[in-house]
């Protein structure tokens, strides 16, 4: 394979990078959380579904070189805070554990501070026959400072020039595995290069290639520091237990995300038998194999809500909502009756729903399903998540409890 020199530039600069300002392990660099309603509501569903479509559609063409293309959800999003140049300016980009490419440019314009190498970058974010969003532009490396003032020198960072259907966020921070970057290299779309994280680590920025979320769950409709990434380990102190890990899944439909493998009971009956699926930011929900789906319906009593397009249940049904639980490994996640709704006080961001009404969280799959299951924000809101890929053969996800995990907001 012939590189450009603008590409065999950006590959060495992501492999050897400069010298850092080392900080104390892990960084901890808070999360926002914005509400990307604007002034009315948005279809959850529709979003969720547009990244159902993306995950079959990719495994439907395996390893033919197509994008990898992801959702992005405008529901409640985590952003943090990049400072970018020198001068710096700050931008506020979504975390997405779905895609692995790091990029501003979509609301605050770049100042182009940084060194133009020329390679060709994009991807797509959605599918089907749904809304998409995408973004396309140009690497440059400049410097980059995350946090409490760790500067990194040289890094090279995606900037769009075009951007389609992304509204009040910057770009995004990919903490995807590496192989999402395959296809966002337009010049050369097989190759497959070093992630933000991977960055942090052959730079020495961190010492082990792990990040650990920190959700706290939706309660209302402000900005506020409600979250964390913790880069080179688990922040413990949001720990309420020890971390439970299980290895990343081989089977095929979710090995090349953060795909795990699961089932899942209600009270005394299996509703899930054992399979694979993926842990992912992107989604708003948790999704199930249609007939888990249609047995967890069936033991809740929950009736289908067509204006919302969700499960719907009565207060006397709520107060008999058993737990539902996650079999992970050799751990059980449980999520309490109150963990199973949407919070009522998010109601009216959702077409259709009544102020009052009491919608579960719990979500269909859908035709042509490629995976078991779907654990989106509202299951990372209630347990710590840890993304180790310190061993690249052998990649872990972790869980743990933390002081909302047994929480009673929602209702």
């Amino acid at each position: 394979m012939i590189l450009t020199a603008s590409l065999a530039l950006l590959l060495a600069l992501s492999i050897t990078g400069s010298p850092i300002e080392v900080r104390n392990y892990p960084i901890i660099v808070p999360l926002a959380r914005r509400l990307g309603f604007s002034n009315g509501t948005i279809d959850l569903v529709q979003h969720d579904k547009a990244r159902v479509a993306a995950f079959r559609d990719y495994n439907t063409h395996s390893r033919r070189a197509e994008s990898i293309p992801t959702t992005f959800a405008s529901t409640g999003r985590y952003t943090i805070a990049l400072d970018v140049g020198d001068p710096p300016t700050t931008y506020n980009l979504v975390v997405d554990t779905g895609s692995a490419v790091t990029w501003i440019g979509a609301g605050t314009p770049y100042g182009e501070t940084g060194f133009n190498t020329g390679q060709r970058v994009g991807e797509t974010y959605g599918g089907g026959q749904f809304r998409e969003r995408s973004f396309s532009g140009t690497f440059f490396v400049d410097t980059v400072t995350l946090g409490h003032g760790l500067t990194i020198h040289n890094y090279p960072i995606a900037v769009a020039s075009i951007t389609t259907n992304f509204q009040r966020y910057d770009g995004i921070l990919g903490i995807g595995p590496r192989a999402l970057t395959f296809n966002t290299l337009k010049d050369i779309p097989t190759a497959v290069y070093s992630t933000f994280t991977d960055w942090l680590v052959t730079t020495s920025a961190i010492r082990q290639n792990i990040v650990g979320i920190f959700f706290k769950p939706v309660t209302g409709g402000r900005d506020t520091a409600v979250g964390g990434l913790a880069f080179g380990g688990p922040d413990y102190t949001k720990c309420d237990s020890t971390i439970a890990y299980t290895d990343v899944t081989n089977d095929f439909s979710s090995r090349n995300y953060w795909g795990i493998e699961q089932r899942i009971t209600y009270r005394n009956t299996h509703i899930l038998l054992r399979t694979a699926g993926v842990i992912d930011t992107g989604f708003n929900f948790i999704y199930i194999a249609s007939y888990a789906y249609d047995i967890y319906r069936a033991e809740t009593g929950a009736t289908f809500d067509q204006p919302t397009g969700l499960l719907r249940i009565t207060p006397d049904q709520y107060r008999d909502l058993g737990e539902l639980k996650f079999h992970i490994g050799n751990t059980v996640l449980v999520l309490i009756a109150d963990a199973q709704i949407w919070p009522r006080s998010l109601n009216s961001k959702i077409p259709g729903a009544e102020i009052n009404g009491i919608y579960l969280i719990i979500n269909r799959l859908g035709e042509g399903e490629m995976l078991g299951f779907i654990n989106g924000y509202t299951f990372m809101q209630r347990f710590y998540t840890v993304l180790d890929s310190s061993d690249s053969d052998n990649r872990k996800v972790g869980f743990a409890t933390t002081p909302f995990t047994y929480d009673s907001t929602n209702y």
